[in-house]
């Protein structure tokens, strides 16, 4: 079972930053602020101000997190994350020379590289526990393995938190106000905006022909990981935008599962698949139910790539799937 959505299924020096941390509740500004004279601070989406004596120049974290940075200009020191950044498609054509890669599994971070890239600031995200949006932070943040190796990231650097809740745009926003406090050009984000704001009409159009989408992740033995729309943030502003997904039922929060020998109960228009760890069409095409799904009979398969939480990230995903469900046809 896996517990955490997407995840799918030494002592080190501190970086000699200044760091002041306002407890964990909910703050009453949580816009970022940063000048010349007073350094920079920044509110994270738990309530925590990080301050220090200057703008992060050195940023390391979530491949999740800082792809989108990096979109807006912000290049990372070191990255980890469930996967390589050199197979993220968020990376697709990025020079990953000066990148330290400190980690390639869920949780499993290279302390020692990652302090050794002597970053300023960490950044990742957090999820929430329900639909709500509630957040628990007795729990370590997303990528972090446990409340002890996130201390450990702590001695290296300051964390700052973005909460990956609510539909897309809201969370877009929060990371745009980081990149933009990190020194990322305003101006030019405001034009990514506009081509966002583009492709996000030709989804709508796209989707208004009705046919139905179903995003999971497939285990071999285990059948399918059906997403719940209300509970990612790409996929409620897609649902927001007019995409009809597949509600599966259940009373779980983020996926609801289905073994092999029943995930013909879930027939969809279109299927879109996880690319991080599951099986892919050809894998799940060796299970004998696979074969009988309407979308799969109809060549009507598309890749579910989790792309970061940016304008020029998402409008390049929503141009994809806008081209899909307009090529897409009514099967079920």
């Amino acid at each position: 079972m896996r517990s955490t959505p997407r995840r799918l299924l030494g002592g080190f020096l501190a970086a000699g930053l200044t760091l002041a941390v306002a407890g964990c509740g909910a703050s009453d500004d949580s816009s970022p602020a940063a000048s010349a004279d007073a350094g920079w601070e920044f509110t994270d989406d738990r309530g925590v101000t990080v301050t220090l004596d200057e703008a992060p120049d050195r940023v390391a974290g979530l491949n999740d997190v800082v792809s989108s940075l990096w979109n807006y200009g912000i290049a990372p020191v070191a990255t980890f994350g469930q996967t390589s950044a050199a197979d993220d498609v968020s990376f697709a054509d990025r020079d990953l020379s000066d990148v330290e890669i400190t980690g390639t599994t869920y949780g499993e971070i290279d302390l020692e590289a990652l302090a050794a890239a002597d970053p300023d600031v960490i950044v990742t995200s957090v999820y929430p526990t329900d639909t709500e949006g509630t957040l628990d932070l007795e729990q370590p943040l997303y990528g972090i393995a446990s409340i002890e190796q996130q201390e450990q990231l702590e001695a290296i650097a300051p964390i700052v938190a973005i909460a990956w809740s609510g539909s897309a745009a809201d969370v877009i926003e929060r990371t745009a106000d980081l990149a933009v406090s990190l020194g990322a050009d305003e101006s030019g984000i405001a034009d990514l905006q506009a081509d966002f704001d583009a492709a996000a009409s030709a989804l709508t159009e796209a989707a208004s022909s009705g046919v139905t989408v179903l995003p999971v992740a497939a285990y071999a033995g285990e059948g399918f990981y059906m997403a719940k729309a209300a509970d990612d943030p790409s996929l409620r502003l897609y649902s927001d935008l007019g995409v009809q997904f597949l509600d599966p039922g259940g009373s779980e929060y983020y996926w609801q599962t289905a073994g092999w020998e029943s995930v013909t109960d879930y027939p969809s228009d279109v299927l879109l698949y996880s690319l991080r760890g599951a099986m892919t069409p050809e894998e799940m095409s060796t299970q004998p139910t696979y074969g009988l799904l309407p979308a799969v009979q109809a060549d009507q398969v598309h890749p579910w790539e989790y792309q970061g939480m940016d304008y020029p990230a998402q409008a390049g995903y929503m141009e994809r799937l806008a081209g899909w469900l307009t090529d897409a046809r009514k099967v079920t």
